[in-house]
């Protein structure tokens, strides 16, 4: 049993093709493929799950079942729910889908309600079973990815590919993967994309290296030079970089360092299902740096929520965020302003193809996509961002034209572009090459350090540290309870 590509040329968009891919995987090797942002690694994984337009040479498989979890295929499902909910336009009530009609979609004839021996043991080793009666679009996007990776367990894949299969878990369903991966190896020949090298599990038996569209080598893991030799490649340091300046004309110091721009007061988030958080007090100084931790469901992302205005409790909560009691007539702009925000929900939900200069313009109008008129000064800031992450040359390509981690890229520093008071990042580097993602925890440290304004940074990699978050607050998961912990001394 192989899949093989002799001499094959795809299209995936009109500017991004992959070139003369000449590789043949063989049942029983398990490939991981490495390189750059932009490179091509989640185009090729897709070409060996169907997807692509070919146009020379032959892709030929005896593989019977071939599953692939990516950020698209995630996209993909999220965007299906999405044309659900428009469909009051055509005065038909739109019925949100569950978890457990998703699990059991499809031609699996062996879920069987989802009572199979496997399906039980992949619900309870994902920790899924609470979340089976709810509504897919309540799922947050860790969620989303164990519910398409329980799929596609489900299916028993002769060919199993996995794009950045950690990324959005916690750090115990990251291991329970892993544990569970290490397991399947033997009856399942996997692909993975990867950028972190230390996610790369130790059955890999192949490297290959992508890089402009185009297979550029393979080696086999026992090749331990040459293995060697292509982490450094891959991990390279950056050149130093200079935080460009901010924008006077939108950026105005309304607040001084050490004033209090977010107070929470016992606020709770409370569904029907129960409480997600209780009794939560937390003030957030200017200047001030916080680490959010959680577990999956853990309440993250209610809790990022509240303080931006996108959650309807905001207002039945005892909130003061700017100088703003919410609920007193506040417009949802009058907080906007105030905050640059990036979360995987948000990338995944960003569906604009504007220009990638105009995607770092609209941070300056905290608009999706950009509608005004920018000034000569804000384009020429906006360069110099786009040059900190090295896309300086890719200013005209349509956002959606660009690999996933180059749009991360761009949506980071469009959240950053304004210099706001209150800079929200979720999880920023997933889908980021060991290059960039050095790169990006550079500038958030840079500026955690160097300007006035208050980091909240959410991760779930302990090796994604950034110098200058001292305070920190934890979310239970398995109750609403919380720890704050303040280092400032001031407190």
């Amino acid at each position: 049993m192989s899949i093989s590509l002799l001499n094959v040329s795809a299209e995936f968009s009109s500017t991004f093709r992959l070139l003369e891919i000449n590789w043949s995987i063989e049942k029983g090797q398990h490939w991981v493929l490495v390189g750059h942002n932009g490179a091509g690694k989640s185009a090729l994984a897709a070409l060996l799950a169907g997807f692509g337009e070919l146009h020379d040479g032959t892709l030929t498989s005896d593989f019977k079942r071939i599953e692939l979890v990516s950020y698209e295929s995630q996209q993909a499902l999220i965007e299906q729910e999405r044309e659900k909910d428009s469909a009051d336009i055509l005065d038909v009530i739109a019925i949100p889908t569950k978890v457990h009609e998703l699990l059991c979609a499809g031609d699996d004839s062996e879920c069987n309600g989802l009572q199979s021996p496997l399906c039980l043991r992949l619900i309870e080793l994902f920790n899924f079973s609470a979340l089976l009666s709810r509504d897919f679009v309540a799922l947050s996007t860790g969620e989303t990815r164990k519910l398409l990776l329980i799929k596609a367990l489900m299916a028993k894949p002769d060919l199993l590919i996995l794009d950045e299969p950690f990324d959005g878990l916690d750090a115990d369903m990251q291991l329970r993967l892993r544990q569970l991966l290490d397991e399947l190896a033997v009856d399942i020949t996997m692909v993975f994309v990867l950028n972190r090298w230390s996610e790369i599990p130790q059955f890999v038996s192949h490297y290959g290296l992508v890089s402009q569209g185009k297979l550029q080598s393979t080696i086999t893991a026992k090749d331990t030079s040459a293995v060697g030799d292509l982490s450094r490649l891959l991990t390279l340091q950056q050149s130093s970089f200079v935080l460009p300046e901010a924008d006077s004309s939108v950026t105005r110091n309304y607040f001084m360092p050490g004033d209090t721009i977010i107070s929470l007061n016992k606020v709770a988030i409370n569904y029907p299902q129960g409480a997600i958080i209780e009794d939560l007090s937390w003030q957030i100084k200017l200047g001030q740096h916080w680490q959010l931790s959680g577990p999956n469901g853990s309440g993250k992302t209610c809790l990022l929520q509240l303080i931006s205005g996108d959650h309807p409790q905001c207002y039945v909560n005892d909130i003061l965020v700017f100088g703003f009691k919410r609920g007193s007539g506040e417009s949802i702009w009058d907080i906007k302003k105030h905050i640059g925000f990036l979360s995987n929900a948000f990338h995944l939900s960003y569906r604009v193809n504007c220009s990638l200069l105009h995607v770092v313009l609209s941070g300056f109008y905290d608009s999706i996509g950009l509608y005004q008129q920018p000034t000569k000064k804000q384009i020429q800031l906006a360069q110099q961002w786009l040059d900190v992450i090295g896309l300086a040359d890719h200013e005209a390509t349509p956002f959606q034209q660009l690999s996933f981690g180059d749009q991360r890229l761009a949506l980071i520093i469009r959240a950053m572009v304004k210099h706001p008071p209150l800079l929200i990042l979720d999880e920023p580097c997933n889908g980021l090459d060991e290059i960039n993602r050095q790169r990006i925890l550079s500038v958030i440290e840079t500026i955690a350090k160097t300007t006035s304004t208050s980091v909240i940074y959410v991760n779930h990699h302990s090796d994604d540290v950034i110098g200058g978050i001292t305070n920190h607050i934890l979310l239970d998961g398995d109750s609403p309870d919380c720890e704050v912990r303040y280092a400032d001394s001031d407190v």
